[in-house]
């Protein structure tokens, strides 16, 4: 890479459905959503950028290294990366410029896994359309190797949605595929939208507590009986366009996490999930792990969401308008 050269843009992504319950084997969906992006850059004359940011940014990019560089030591890297071109050029100020918040659940560590991937990987499977289950599957499993550095585990699904740009579905284990949302039966006013915690949260914590509580058997039951079907169902009939049976799902969802998940939803925006039950306008859900960061929100009358929270001094993010 050339010192002043500028790579490929990642976006942040948003799982729609599937946060927690696709570690046992739900389905999960998600989308690109390119409001928040980043792409490897160099600390030079040319970059009008934070530099105390971007230095910040190169340690950390150093530290990733260093766990790579071990892993491709040991003979145990997945993905085949260039590990001298990745340290040459951190010695000349690479780092990742982002607008991608972090802790707030829109895959800032998955965009940057992505890049680099995309950088230093030799032989790298291309982001293409159609590509097999097979290359995304072992895709999958190299970024979930490398991401792990940031969350003690991985999915591989942030990483990999960041490097495909498009939406994709995971069905099961062995079963993943880049999709289309259908616009059948879209209203104009059908939207949704991020609404910030104006906290933000960490993932491995959160994870933690979660499979802690799945020694539960009762927990566990309402898992697989309650949650994994209303998850598949949500996806499988949003891919199906049947907007009116989504709308119908959310709520039990919504109200099933807001009662099995409140440790993960900060207070101020357990009062707007209720209002959103309540008033029938939005339904709220987790954006990734919770604990801070973005919630999402799903309405059928954007407009007059917007306004109701622009009342209680809240500003919400389109995520995806007319889906």
């Amino acid at each position: 890479m050339q010192v002043n050269d500028k790579k490929d843009i990642y976006y942040s992504k948003v799982m729609l459905f599937g946060e927690y319950s696709i570690i046992l084997g739900s389905m999960g969906l998600t989308i690109p959503y390119s409001h928040f992006n980043g792409q490897l850059r160099f600390i030079n004359n040319d970059s009008y950028t934070n530099l105390n940011f971007a230095k910040k940014s190169n340690q950390q990019l150093s530290e990733l290294f260093e766990y790579i560089h071990k892993l491709k030591g040991n003979n145990e890297l997945l993905a085949d990366i260039d590990t001298e071109r990745f340290q040459d050029d951190l010695k000349n100020g690479l780092y990742f410029e982002s607008s991608i918040p972090e802790g707030y659940g829109l895959g800032s560590s998955g965009a940057l896994v992505a890049s680099v991937y995309n950088e230093y990987a030799s032989n790298k499977t291309e982001s293409r359309l159609g590509i097999s289950d097979q290359e995304l599957i072992e895709l999958k499993k190299q970024f979930a190797q490398i991401e792990s550095f940031y969350h003690g585990t991985s999915s591989g699904i942030d990483p990999l949605i960041c490097y495909l740009k498009h939406p994709i579905v995971l069905e099961n284990a062995n079963h993943i595929s880049s999709v289309g949302i259908p616009r059948k039966d879209v209203l104009n006013e059908d939207a949704i939208f991020l609404l910030d915690a104006e906290t933000t949260g960490k993932t491995a914590p959160l994870v933690k507590r979660f499979m802690d509580k799945l020694k539960d058997p009762t927990f566990k039951q309402s898992i697989d009986n309650e949650l994994i079907p209303l998850t598949n169902k949500c996806i499988t009939s949003l891919l199906k366009g049947q907007l009116r049976d989504v709308f119908g799902m959310l709520k039990q969802l919504s109200s099933f996490q807001l009662q099995h998940f409140k440790e993960m939803i900060p207070e101020n925006i357990q009062l707007f999930w209720q209002e959103g039950l309540k008033n029938q306008l939005y339904t709220m859900k987790l954006c990734g792990s919770g604990g801070g960061g973005f919630f999402l929100g799903f309405t059928r009358n954007y407009p007059d969401t917007k306004e109701f929270f622009a009342r209680h001094g809240k500003e919400i993010i389109p995520v995806y308008q007319e889906f």
